[in-house]
């Protein structure tokens, strides 16, 4: 059998959704309504409503593969540089609180963005292979454009959308606590805030009176953390399509705020780095089937290359701000939030659970 070189197959374009791995390249747009025509794509909405649609003519049952040794080279774990450092992001959290007094917004979702150096070989799929051994995530996955400029490693937690026919479903997050004990009031109180976001969001597209709420603030354990976890289901009006689902629901709450315009706005006064894949939405549409899962792209590796050949992996890491959060707890929020996965892609994490040393 015949095998690319290393670096040739780490450019080929792919898309992997757990075990579902689509290969051969078809065709790529921007435009959502090719989602509601025919065939399997894979989709990254980027936080700032950049869009990729990738339609794939193979899709097969494939496993994620072993890690093979030095098949990924990540950075050193001090290489990270961080868009917003402690002291600006709490004082971020301290400005939120002050448009919160002032009755601008009752939530906002505050990120930074993590970079450093990889080598231009840096496969996200070889990512991946390590991710799925280090932090499983229900929602995890690779796309890999290289031509389009999207290269993705996601081990998200979280569903954005997902579509069974008419059926729409979200599972909004917020609320995280190493364990349940850590949970507080403030992570009960934000999650139904956004739950009730997305149930508004919804509404917008779905019959009236068919969304409800089947699970509110449940628990679900992730490597190394908890979170609350909700479920919003609606049933699509009819002649509803993915460009007025996406421009219903986009971005997702979780991420902004409520409102989300207002939050949206102070988001974007407060960040000092754009999100990109970040916080948008990637996962893959079925249109033959009428099926999709989209994930929350959080939890989220992505490279971004220079046309001089040179490469840099980024990774978001963000909390909710309401009225009650204390600066310092939110930094050690991100903090908690980042450091498996950081370690993960360092090298520095292994699949016993044990740092090397």
């Amino acid at each position: 059998m015949f095998h690319l070189p290393a670096a040739a197959s780490s450019r080929t374009p792919l898309a992997r959704f757990g075990d579902r791995l689509a290969t051969g390249l078809l065709d790529v747009t921007s435009d959502p309504a090719a989602l509601d025509s025919t065939g399997f794509w894979a989709v990254v909405a980027d936080f700032e409503g950049a869009l990729t649609c990738a339609r794939f003519a193979d899709v097969r049952h494939a496993p994620v593969p072993a890690p093979v040794p030095g098949a990924w080279r990540g950075p050193a774990p001090e290489d990270w540089t961080t868009s917003l450092d402690r002291a600006a992001y709490m004082d971020a959290v301290r400005r939120i609180r002050e448009h919160i007094a002032a009755g601008d917004v009752y939530q906002a979702n505050l990120c930074r963005v993590l970079s450093a150096p990889v080598g231009p070989e840096a496969d996200v799929d070889a990512l991946t292979a390590l991710l799925a051994r280090g932090n499983p995530a229900p929602y995890a996955g690779t796309v890999r454009l290289p031509q389009h400029g999207v290269e993705i490693a996601t081990a998200s937690p979280e569903l954005y959308l997902r579509r069974t026919g008419r059926t729409i479903e979200s599972g909004p997050i917020k609320g995280t606590g190493r364990t349940e004990a850590d949970l507080l009031e403030k992570d009960y109180a934000e999650n139904v805030m956004i739950v009730d976001l997305v149930r508004n969001d919804l509404g917008r597209v779905c019959a009236t009176g068919s969304v409800t709420v089947p699970d509110l603030c449940a628990t679900e354990k992730h490597p190394g953390l908890v979170h609350l976890v909700s479920t919003v289901r609606g049933e699509l009006d009819e002649g509803t399509g993915w460009p007025e689902l996406l421009a219903a629901t986009f971005p997702p709450g979780s991420v902004t705020g409520a409102p989300k315009p207002s939050a949206l706005d102070i988001i974007a006064a407060l960040e000092t780095a754009p999100r990109g894949p970040y916080c948008g939405g990637i996962g893959w549409v079925d249109a033959d089937r009428g099926t999709a899962e989209l994930a929350v792209g959080i939890r989220t590796f992505w490279i971004d290359r220079s046309s001089d050949g040179t490469a840099v992996l980024r990774f978001g890491t963000g909390a909710g701000i309401t009225w009650g959060s204390d600066p310092l707890a939110e930094w050690r929020e991100t903090e908690l939030k980042r450091a498996r996965l950081l370690a993960v892609a360092s090298g520095q994490y292994q699949e016993s659970g044990k740092a090397r040393t």
